[in-house]
């Protein structure tokens, strides 16, 4: 990868605020193809950011224009669910940052830089899942991540968004300022 796609990459896995929002912006018709939803065993790191209780998991591409660009992953304490996080069961193919941007209340950890390891439990899995919607494997490269918790009054809520590299070549375009507050503060 060339140092100015490495550069957009960069700001890509740094960019604060909705990353549906940005995503969005690229074309002319967003969508969220859910995955999968429902209980689900955790990765050693997922474990660690929401605790080692029965979880919630939910899956999605972000599409723009048809093309997918993004592979989520949340996962909640299934507790969750009956509290904070209860519009988390029912939210179909509305993006997760309806429930997170729109709640001063929500609460988020600074991003973190992730890359899923060849052969991984999460590479794996998102293979599987991208070949099944697309009808093709995920494009090479397709390793880099970044990941956040939001807190809204109790039980965590993980987000790990894996990026194509399709978007290594797209500046990440200006959205609106995120109303969740950064726990740094």
């Amino acid at each position: 990868m060339s140092g100015a796609r490495r550069a957009l990459l960069r700001l890509w896995l740094r960019a604060p605020g909705s990353l549906s929002r940005r995503i969005a912006a690229l074309g002319r018709h967003f969508a969220v193809q859910t995955l999968y939803q429902g209980p689900l065993g955790l990765t050693d790191r997922e474990r660690g950011d929401v605790g080692n209780a029965r979880s919630w998991v939910r899956e999605v591409l972000l599409r723009v224009d048809g093309r997918p660009l993004v592979w989520a992953r949340s996962v909640t304490p299934r507790r969750a669910l009956g509290g904070p996080w209860r519009a988390l069961r029912g939210l179909g193919t509305r993006p997760l940052a309806d429930l997170l941007f729109n709640d001063r209340r929500v609460r988020r950890t600074p991003l973190r830089r992730e890359h899923l390891l060849r052969g991984s439990t999460l590479q794996r899995r998102l293979a599987r899942q991208w070949q099944a919607a697309t009808g093709a494997p995920p494009p090479r490269g397709m390793v880099w991540a970044r990941s956040s918790v939001f807190r809204r009054h109790g039980p965590p809520l993980r987000v790990m968004e894996v990026f194509a590299p399709a978007l290594t070549w797209i500046k990440p375009p200006r959205v609106a300022p995120p109303r969740v507050r950064d726990t740094r503060r």
